[in-house]
């Protein structure tokens, strides 16, 4: 069969990075060919390639017959390429209407045709299966509807190839299946899908083909249903992984963390709400307790409780036996206490500032001679956590938003490691990671409760939470509803606590 899209050799470089390599693709109408690499493999650059967004050193990019070479975005649309991003691109306070025809809409004698524009607007939103009104404002929507009418705009503006980037990072198990169903109905429609993902499920459920960059290189394609997640991931990251569940035979009979009856409630507008109550756990050394739960359940407010970053109304927290009440996290870090939240970008890291400071800042006072910071001390405490942890990075002066999102994530544990805690709180560890960065964040976890560190895991993801825990709290509205050693759980028997289908 014929590929609508043909991307042969195509290179890229950013200054000394160069993140295309002789990269090749081909997607064909009626197929969802997904697109799979670690973070740094040069999906985004041939993404934003074919956007239109980002210009091809060298290489050819073939589209429904002709060689393009897109200088804007808008290029790119009108040849009938859509590209549906992270980050959506949606007016919030404009109608479903507006957002979906900006640009077309109908007008009668010079003014805008409100009923037409319903009108259209409804029929698009038929085509993806999204039945609201038109009128409503796009913030009212959840993100999965915004995605969909998205979709439907690309479709109105007649698109051929629909470029999907990590569309389901922010979605729901619901959602998600949702969304999935609609790409089931475009391909059937004839559409060509491009879906990149890291998520092996989701490829393996909606995937025809599977394609790999490994480096910025083209490592191979294959056909969905002649392969299997471990020899795509084994083409991903170009090495074995370790996978399945290991017994930790080093956690201690010492307690390090101890919750008694933790409540707090929250306060708005509308009133007060319990956002906790009387939750109770415990973390021994070299423990590592996961906290499982549906969203809303609770199990960042835990952590945030404990860490100093929000106030609790009743409880107590005792850190190796002793009564502590953080009233910041800075006293939570000089008692030995850590937190990796679940936005590194907009609580962990300083994006700007280099690697090197990022790792370093809570250990700058004992770094410091004489009131002045060491400049070598201070570089070498960077350079050994980045050996360390095998952060990927051109120098350990290079601003972190220059790395991937799991050398990020990597970048933000050696700044704890350093501080070498007694309690690290770890709050979706790894979100928006690859394949590869989630094994060796992992195994970085499990040094760490090998060493005699005590680790609150929370995570959405219940494969990483039964693969790493020892014991599991299992969260429900604000309470504890179950705590089960490895040995009494499986995802049935936590979901059945989570939902409260159990007593």
């Amino acid at each position: 069969m014929k590929e609508l899209l043909e991307v042969t050799k195509v290179h890229k470089r950013f200054g000394g990075v160069h993140a295309l390599r002789g990269a090749s693709l081909g997607v064909r109408a009626g197929e969802v060919h997904a697109l799979v690499g670690e973070n740094g493999a040069g999906k985004s650059t041939l993404i934003n390639i074919l956007a239109g967004a980002v210009r091809r050193d060298a290489g050819r990019v073939m589209f429904d017959g002709r060689e393009v070479d897109f200088q804007t975005p808008r290029q790119s649309q009108a040849a009938g390429i859509a590209v549906i991003h992270q980050e959506l691109a949606t007016l919030p306070t404009l109608s479903v209407a507006e957002n979906l025809l900006m640009g077309r809409m109908p007008s009668r004698s010079g003014w805008v045709d409100r009923a037409a524009m319903r009108r259209a607007a409804h029929d698009q939103l038929a085509h993806v299966g999204l039945h609201v009104d038109p009128r409503t404002p796009m913030r009212d929507l959840s993100l999965s509807q915004q995605q969909q009418v998205e979709i439907a705009r690309a479709l109105s503006a007649g698109a051929k190839l629909l470029v999907m980037d990590e569309p389901s990072s922010a979605l729901t198990e619901y959602e998600t299946q949702r969304l999935l169903e609609v790409v089931t109905q475009l391909r059937r429609r004839g559409l060509a899908i491009l879906y990149v993902s890291h998520r092996m499920a989701e490829v393996f459920a909606i995937a025809d083909r599977i394609t790999a960059f490994r480096d910025g290189i083209y490592v191979g394609t294959v056909a969905a249903v002649a392969t299997s997640p471990a020899a795509v991931i084994g083409m991903m990251v170009g090495r074995d992984l370790a996978v399945g569940a290991m017994p930790n035979e080093t956690a201690g009979h010492e307690t390090v963390l101890e919750v008694r009856g933790l409540t707090r409630r929250t306060r708005g507008d509308g009133g007060s709400r319990v956002a906790l109550h009387d939750v109770s756990l415990t973390v021994r050394r070299g423990e590592i307790v996961g906290v499982a739960g549906l969203v809303g359940a609770g199990r960042s407010e835990v952590a945030r409780a404990i860490f100093g970053a929000d106030a609790f109304d009743a409880g107590e927290v005792l850190l190796q036996g002793s009564q502590v009440r953080f009233r910041s996290p800075a006293d939570a870090i000089r008692a030995g206490v850590a937190m990796v939240p679940e936005d590194r970008k907009g609580l962990s890291l300083f994006l700007e500032e280099p690697i090197r400071s990022n790792i370093s800042m809570v250990k700058l006072p004992t770094l410091a001679r004489g009131g002045m910071v060491s400049r070598r001390r201070d570089r070498a405490l960077a350079t050994e956590q980045v050996q360390r942890l095998r952060i990927r990075t051109p120098g350990i002066e290079a601003p972190v938003r220059s790395l991937s999102g799991g050398n990020q994530q990597k970048t933000v544990l050696a700044r704890w490691l350093a501080m070498r805690p007694k309690l690290l709180l770890l709050d979706e560890p790894t979100h928006g990671v690859d394949v590869g960065a989630k094994a060796e964040i992992y195994a970085i976890i499990r040094a760490l409760a090998h060493d005699g560190v005590a680790i609150l895991l929370i995570s959405s993801e219940l494969p990483e939470v039964l693969e790493l825990s020892d014991r599991i709290v299992i969260m429900r509205e604000g309470r504890v509803a179950a705590v089960l050693d490895r040995a009494q759980a499986d995802e049935h028997s936590v979901m059945l606590h989570a939902t409260g289908t159990v007593a």
